[in-house]
């Protein structure tokens, strides 16, 4: 061919045989999940006898017992145990006072112990003296068995069931259980009332004298430390420490400015400013200063020595021990008054000091005395709060304790049943559902426990190989797969046959033919082995109809019964098994002389008489059964004419014994281009398959490709 196809595989081997293709993956054409849907109701399919007689048995079960029971009636009423909003709890609870939470409450009721109460014989055994006074042969044993209660999920009910043949008496009953239990909560709320204003008021007392006796203490408390609050006392020592403190500053200031000026009187120009600041000393100075103008006056008018000079100077020398005496009484005075000034300074400073040191310590000591007041004071505001709740809750329980309501609300009251509960259509439509669950279960456990191959997909998961063929189930074909037929589908010398009734299984080996020409042109394919794991997976029949596929395509066919333990190609084809393969390898037979080609009346060019003519298939039987055939196979001879077969003919087909039974097929396949695997879809056991690819690989045998054989009870969608 000039336009050649490329195989998948890779280049052959210097031998000229297909390289062994076991890593070949096949990728997937489905989902995950329509593969399993796809199981699932093939299994459903295949088990349809076993769910449909699991069905059938289950109905008819159900149907005799339906008819045999007498009629059960049966009936209820529901309980509202636990008011539904958070507002009518709280209202309703005898302990509960307003600002708290009812939390607590509501989740340590529990349902399991009510129930219990409600079980209990103390509690039927009223209810039932009612009963008897109009059903005497009731016992109490018989609401163990016949009256349920029960409490929904996640509710605040209570549901309670009765059942009996008498739809009255069920009625009857429930009544009287419903007043008796709607009763036993009224007497449990009183009950209940009752304990919680006896244990309110002891409380109330217990908590009256916790105030008294905080209120006492904190009347001594303030009376000890002379104040009102520890507000009051905080600002009343902080507007003392700040006022002290100003006034420490002030004296200080005072004190440093008489220093001050005690210094200036002590130097000279200070004495001098003090003299300057006195009009008598500054009285006399000034007249000591006129006498001195007069004296220089006078002493240009006259010498000295003169009446008037002396009189001057004398008045002047008199002036002068005057002035001495003025300004030693004013510096002596000013300094007596800073002196004074400055004690009482420093006396008022040490004073402040005290009344500091004092304010200070009631500084240290306010937090203690705030933190005891405090302490005392929040005591006495818990337990004030405790006693209003308390006397609150006293006047609420002595108000439900004046009310009659019933704390539990019947909601669903009992009503007659009219249908009995196991009605018997009911009963036998249940059970046929019954059974066609427990027999999809059964089926799907059996299918499970079946490792059979159902499904093309298991053979590509399995095997990793290429699905070269896949051969529907044809009955009618297989009947068909003997000498008449097959003559009538085949071509003579090279004239193409007449395929006047192609049908699937016959396309379906054309297809498998066409497969092996693809898979590899550059090197045809000229002998194969064609095996199973196991007898009875279809071989046979993939060989026969594929050698006469390849045959009505125009090719020279050798097909070679190499099954020598248990032919099958003479009887299916009705020729001759007197001589065969046997005798060719263990005699010195000339070939032509032991193969058969086939012959058939065919109507060739358009004449009218139909002319005996070869066809270009050819059949070597296996002939007699050697007394060891894995060694007639591997021997010389045997390789001489595989040899021989090839160069005489176009394709060489070999229908080997099953793989796992025998070694022949390994042998044979060594000497051939590559095996041939056929599974039988429904047939074939997946261990087995696994089996027979992993000898292979151990053996290095070249395997072609799998044919998968689908049998007639083969249900699966692939």
């Amino acid at each position: 061919m000039e336009n050649q196809i490329k195989s998948p595989l890779s280049a052959p081997e210097k031998n000229g045989k297909v390289p062994h293709p076991l890593e070949y993956v096949l990728a997937s054409d489905t989902h995950d999940t329509e593969e399993d849907s796809g199981k699932f109701f093939a299994a459903l399919r295949r088990r349809a006898a076993l769910i449909g007689g699991v069905t059938a048995a289950t109905t008819a079960a159900a149907w005799a017992i339906s008819w045999t029971q007498a009629p059960t009636y049966e009936s209820g009423f529901q309980l509202l145990i636990e008011p539904v909003s958070v507002q009518n709890q709280q209202g309703r609870d005898p302990l509960n006072t307003p600002g708290t939470s009812s939390s607590t409450n509501q989740d340590s009721f529990s349902y399991e112990t009510q129930i219990a109460v409600l079980q209990s014989a103390k509690l039927l055994q009223p209810i039932v003296d009612q009963i008897k006074q109009r059903y005497p042969d009731i016992v109490s044993e018989d609401f163990t068995q016949k009256l349920k209660i029960e409490r929904p999920d996640e509710t605040k009910l209570i549901v309670v069931s009765y059942q009996h043949s008498d739809p009255d008496r069920v009625k009857y009953v429930l009544d009287k259980f419903a007043e008796g239990y709607l009763r036993y909560s009224q007497k449990e709320r009183e009950s209940n009332l009752s304990y919680g204003i006896a244990f309110v008021d002891r409380q109330i007392g217990e908590t009256r004298r916790r105030v008294d006796t905080l209120q006492r203490q904190i009347q001594a408390f303030r009376q000890q430390n002379n104040f009102i609050a520890p507000d009051s006392l905080a600002g009343q020592v902080n507007s003392q420490v700040q006022a002290i403190n100003g006034q420490k500053l002030e004296a200080d200031k005072e004190i440093a400015q008489i220093q001050r000026q005690y210094g200036s009187l002590q130097a000279s120009d200070g004495a001098r400013a003090a003299l300057a600041a006195d009009s008598a000393y500054q009285n006399i100075l000034n007249k000591l200063r006129e006498l001195e103008a007069k004296i220089a006056t006078e002493s240009t008018r006259f010498e000295q020595g003169t009446a008037e000079i002396r009189v001057l100077q004398q008045q002047r020398d008199s002036l002068v021990p005057v002035l001495r005496q003025e300004a030693q009484r004013v510096l002596g005075n000013q300094l007596a008054k800073l002196g004074t000034d400055l004690s009482v300074l420093e006396t008022r400073r040490q004073v402040l000091n005290r009344a500091d040191s004092y304010w200070n310590g009631e500084v240290q000591r306010l937090p203690v005395l705030t933190r005891i007041y405090t302490d005392l004071d929040r005591e006495r505001n818990v337990a004030t709060d405790s006693l209003t709740r308390l006397l609150s809750t006293r006047e609420n329980l002595q108000v439900q304790a004046a009310q009659k309501d019933i704390p539990w609300q019947l909601i669903t009251p009992p009503i007659r049943p009219d249908q009995p509960k196991n009605s018997p259509e009911r009963n036998i439509i249940l059970g046929g559902l019954a059974g066609l669950l427990l027999g999809t279960a059964i089926a799907l456990l059996a299918d499970r426990s079946d490792r059979k191959i159902r499904r093309i997909s298991d053979i590509k998961k399995i095997s990793k190989l290429p699905i070269l063929g896949m051969i529907p189930h044809d009955a009618s074909a297989l009947r068909q797969s003997t000498m008449p037929q097959m003559l009538r589908n085949l071509q003579l010398d090279g004239n193409p046959a007449d395929f006047t009734q192609e049908n699937a299984f016959t396309e379906a080996f054309r297809s498998l033919y066409t497969n092996l020409i693809l898979l590899n042109t550059d090197h045809p394919i000229r002998s194969l082995v064609v095996s199973s794991a196991t007898p009875g997976d279809g071989k046979t029949t993939v060989a026969l109809h594929l050698a006469q596929a390849a045959a009505a395509m125009g090719q020279r066919v050798l097909l070679v019964d190499a099954d020598l333990r248990n032919p099958q190609i003479p009887e299916r084809l009705d020729i001759s098994s007197d001589r065969g393969l046997t005798e060719l390898v263990a005699q010195s037979l000339n070939p032509q002389d032991v193969i058969q080609r086939l012959e058939a009346m065919v109507t060739v060019g358009g004449g009218d008489e139909p002319t005996l003519g070869r066809t270009n298939l050819s059949i070597l039987t296996g002939g007699k059964m050697p007394l060891d055939p894995t060694r007639l196979l591997s021997s010389q001879k045997m390789q001489r004419l595989n040899d021989y077969f090839k160069a005489m003919y176009d394709l060489v087909i070999f229908d080997s014994p099953s793989l796992l039974s025998y070694a022949d097929s390994s042998l044979l396949a060594t000497h051939t281009n590559g095996m041939l695997v056929v599974a039988g879809v429904g047939k074939t056991d997946q261990a087995d398959l696994r089996q027979m690819l992993d000898t292979l690989q151990t053996a290095r045998v070249p395997v072609l490709g799998v044919v998968a054989a689908r049998s007639g009870t083969d249900t699966s969608d692939d």
